[in-house]
């Protein structure tokens, strides 16, 4: 029986990180449980004391078909290169200079959103189509491919 997938990201700030990757993958921040209207409801019934309502939070796929993500506030800042990394499919069915084309104004609109560019490799066929790799706002790689 397969086995259904949360991604977890450590964060500074897990809201804004959320909001990044809600924008990045069409997700969208997850509501609140139940029926309370909002988040801060939410806390306050379960006895969340205010310091830490913005230590977490989460995006899904509004589709339910991709894995849900999860922000959770660390203390500690991001050290070394990431030995998972996501791959975002920014491009599918193109090749060659029409697939480089939407991969480079893909990175353009999350460099405006808070990426940072790392590299660019170009396409080597068979095997290698090129992909971009980013940097999220708090500097966890991922591939545009």
């Amino acid at each position: 029986m397969a086995r259904e997938v949360q991604i977890t990201f450590d964060a500074a700030d897990p809201g804004a990180l959320a909001a990044f990757w809600a924008d990045t993958l069409g997700y969208e921040v997850q509501g609140p449980p139940g029926d309370f209207e909002s988040w801060d409801q939410a806390l306050e019934a379960m006895g969340v004391p205010p310091e830490n309502r913005h230590d977490a939070s989460a995006v899904v796929d509004p589709a339910g078909s991709g894995p849900r993500l999860f922000f959770q506030r660390v203390p500690e800042g991001k050290r070394a290169k990431n030995r998972v990394h996501l791959d975002v499919r920014a491009a599918p069915g193109l090749t060659g200079d029409e697939r480089m084309a939407a991969l480079e104004a893909e990175a353009d609109r999350l460099v405006g959103r808070g990426a940072t560019r790392l590299a660019r490799h170009e396409p080597a066929p068979p095997l290698n189509a090129g992909h971009l790799v980013l940097a999220d706002p708090e500097g966890n790689e991922f591939c545009l491919d």
